[in-house]
């Protein structure tokens, strides 16, 4: 096998586990209809679909750096793949909203895997500027997977919400994929010893990964109840949505190696600013079609740009054995951002605004990013060396 048809392979991989993470928003379009079917459940708890995976995903996320001493990458991520088949598959059999619950905390398994090791995969293959592009394909396959998922989710869920979790058969396809396009190159040896610890740096990206997350799910869990009532067939309108989303995320994943040359440290900031406009603008215009689908894309752009860019950033500042470690931590910070995020938006905009209204929760995001991303400049300026290869 030579080079070129070895990063090939790689690059289909990567895909394949960026589309694995794109299942976690595989509900989204119709948890309007969800919730007028378990009409006992709190909205509160009909969003927990969206960011329950992520309290499992939290936990394996961590243990990823120890799992990949004793388990090689790839059947880590077959497993990862199987389970997210299997997981989502299986709510088809029983309609009960607690077990469909449990089968998303079971998929978190999958969601916390592929997270953390779709970057140890990029740092294990690829460095310096090809790192940065590798991992902007990362994010536009992230983002190509949910705008798939959610389109496909939205029109399958239309008449009957249940029929979207035919989409989990992508985790079936994933996993023959992984099959025969991943090379299995053994355990990490390396990265339980010395090369495995991680510096404050990590940390504090970890920090501004937690709060990007806590408020950028808010997209995905009230966009469907934010347009509810506008337009007719609404959650095909938010499966729409959904994928413009992630279309931007496509946009700006392809065209990340040129947009962080010229942001720089501030990269992260225009990501956290681009959501606190694209909130807004959900907010300003509810009933309108071409300006839902502007805020929509720069909420998308948002998390495009900031969630690879972080991740090259923590892989950066430790050494390549460290790799899959700083992963962890930061998919962590993401998982406990998005576990978080339903419970503490909507205790604040009762607060704040009197209600836990969609539109007033865009509206505590949209401040709420602006300070973050003040936040973020001060600390990516200040913070400029590492460990690893920048």
């Amino acid at each position: 096998m030579n080079k070129q048809t070895n990063v090939m392979r790689i690059y289909i991989t990567i895909v394949c586990i960026s589309v694995l993470q794109g299942l976690q928003y595989g509900p989204t379009p119709v948890l309007a209809g969800i919730s007028e079917h378990y009409p006992s459940v709190s909205q509160s708890m009909v969003q927990m679909l969206i960011t329950a995976p992520a309290l499992v995903g939290m936990v394996f996320a961590l243990l990823c750096g120890v799992l990949v001493t004793k388990i090689s990458k790839k059947k880590l991520l077959l497993a990862a793949a199987l389970v997210a088949f299997l997981s989502g598959m299986a709510p088809l059999l029983v309609d009960n909203f607690w077990f469909l619950l449990a089968m998303r905390l079971v998929y978190g398994f999958s969601l916390g895997l592929a997270t953390a090791l779709n970057t140890a995969v990029v740092a294990e293959w690829f460095e310096g500027d090809a790192r940065v592009i590798a991992m902007g394909v990362q994010s536009a396959s992230v983002g190509a997977g949910i705008a798939l998922i959610g389109a496909l989710s939205g029109q399958l869920g239309n008449k009957y919400f249940a029929n979207s979790y035919f989409i989990n058969i992508i985790g079936a396809i994933s996993f023959i994929l992984i099959l025969f396009c991943l090379p299995d190159t053994g355990i990490s040896e390396a990265e339980g010893g010395k090369g495995a610890k991680v510096n404050s740096r990590v940390f504090l990206i970890a920090l501004l990964a937690f709060l990007e997350n806590l408020f950028l799910i808010s997209y995905t869990t009230n966009i469907a109840m934010h347009i509810e009532g506008s337009f007719e067939n609404s959650a095909s309108m938010a499966g729409m949505l959904t994928s413009v989303f992630s279309g931007a995320q496509i946009v700006i994943g392809l065209l990340l190696g040129i947009v962080s040359k010229v942001t720089k440290k501030a990269t992260m900031t225009t990501a956290m600013f681009s959501f606190a406009i694209g909130a807004a603008v959900l907010v300003a215009f509810p009933a309108n079609l071409p300006m839902l689908c502007i805020g929509s894309f720069l909420c998308g752009f948002s998390q495009g740009c900031f969630i690879p860019t972080s991740m090259v950033e923590a892989s950066n500042a430790v050494p390549a054995a460290a790799a899959a470690m700083a992963a962890g931590i930061l998919s962590s910070a993401n998982c406990l951002g998005q576990i978080v995020s339903p419970f503490v938006l909507n205790t604040l905009a009762r607060t704040f605004f009197g209600s836990a209204a969609p539109g007033n929760v865009y509206k505590l995001c949209s401040i709420g990013m602006v300070i973050s991303g003040i936040a973020a400049w001060f600390i990516m300026r200040e913070n400029n060396t590492g460990d690893g290869s920048q």
